[in-house]
């Protein structure tokens, strides 16, 4: 088994809506409608969709804040309804960068009092909050009080309290949302040495190039149902997108540009082609749809 399995999972929410003055009607939100999902140990997964897809509804199953009104969802061979001690044990929650802290206290300060949740005394509470404070960039910010810190220094607060308890599984709900470049890039490297170190990550964001950087697989979520799971490269091919490949030549005193659906061999292809026609081949490259082009185009045509 995965890792992290989630079977037809479904999740509806009730409310009502005000029609006037004195109605009002019930209204449902199927905020998700069977999915199927999982991931291997020691791999990222990113989930991709637009605001209202399920994200954030399937992270907080996974993280035993909402119960599922269907199917079945595991983490580490335990139930997340049955078992929520024991899962709440193996993962790490960031769902919101700037939330949760106590803002008179410093960063130091409030890593510990959250490490003394998990049930570690103070003095392993202290070691661990230091060793994440250098991991995250921000030792030397860790006796300012939280209320001065900026979003990226949030953020990578956050961060390190969702690794207090050293978990097995990472669930990363749009960890680097409003953060600076260099924030961002700071969180984004310290992900990368968390999946060499074998942790398993559920990722979700809406920057489709940080997607695209960081996932071993991605899952395309609309409507509460998953449209397509692959790594990113497989995902464009399977959704009809692939590599283009491009030369720019100048033939009979005209510069020209020539392309070709297909990657490498395609491309060798063409720039034999310019050769045996006489062309001075001034580029040679091959496109990549970049994953932003293929997610708009398909949520688009759905």
């Amino acid at each position: 088994m995965d890792f992290v399995v989630g079977e037809g999972l479904r999740k509806r929410f009730v409310s009502k809506e005000r029609m006037g003055l004195f109605r009002s009607r019930v209204k449902v939100v199927e905020a998700l409608a069977g999915v199927d999902i999982s991931i291997g140990k020691g791999r990222l997964l990113s989930l991709v969709g637009p605001n209202g897809a399920g994200k954030t509804t399937l992270v907080r199953i996974f993280a035993t804040l909402l119960l599922p009104d269907g199917g079945r969802a595991y983490v580490g061979g335990f139930d997340v309804v049955r078992e929520a001690d024991k899962v709440r044990r193996l993962t790490g929650l960031m769902l919101y960068p700037d939330k949760g802290f106590f803002g008179r206290l410093t960063g130091l300060e409030n890593l510990v009092y959250y490490g003394m949740l998990y049930g570690m005394g103070r003095k392993d509470a202290e070691r661990r909050a230091l060793e994440l404070l250098e991991l995250v960039g921000l030792w030397d910010a860790r006796h300012r009080p939280y209320e001065e810190y900026s979003m990226g220094m949030k953020a990578r607060l956050g961060l390190a309290k969702a690794l207090m308890n050293d978990p097995e599984l990472l669930l990363l709900d749009e960890p680097t949302v409003g953060v600076d470049p260099l924030g961002a890039r700071k969180i984004r490297e310290v992900i990368k040495g968390l999946k060499k170190d074998g942790k398993t990550v559920l990722f979700t964001s809406h920057n489709l190039y940080e997607v695209e950087e960081l996932s071993d697989e991605v899952a395309l979520i609309v409507k509460g149902r998953i449209l397509a799971k692959a790594p990113p490269d497989r995902l464009k091919k399977s959704l009809g997108f692939e590599p283009e490949a491009v030369v720019k030549a100048v033939c009979n005193g005209r510069e020209e540009a020539i392309s070709r659906k297909g990657g490498g061999e395609a491309l060798v292809e063409l720039v034999k082609k310019a050769a045996e026609e006489g062309c001075t081949v001034l580029e040679a490259y091959v496109r990549e749809p970049p994953l932003e082009e293929v997610v708009v185009k398909t949520i688009g045509g759905v």
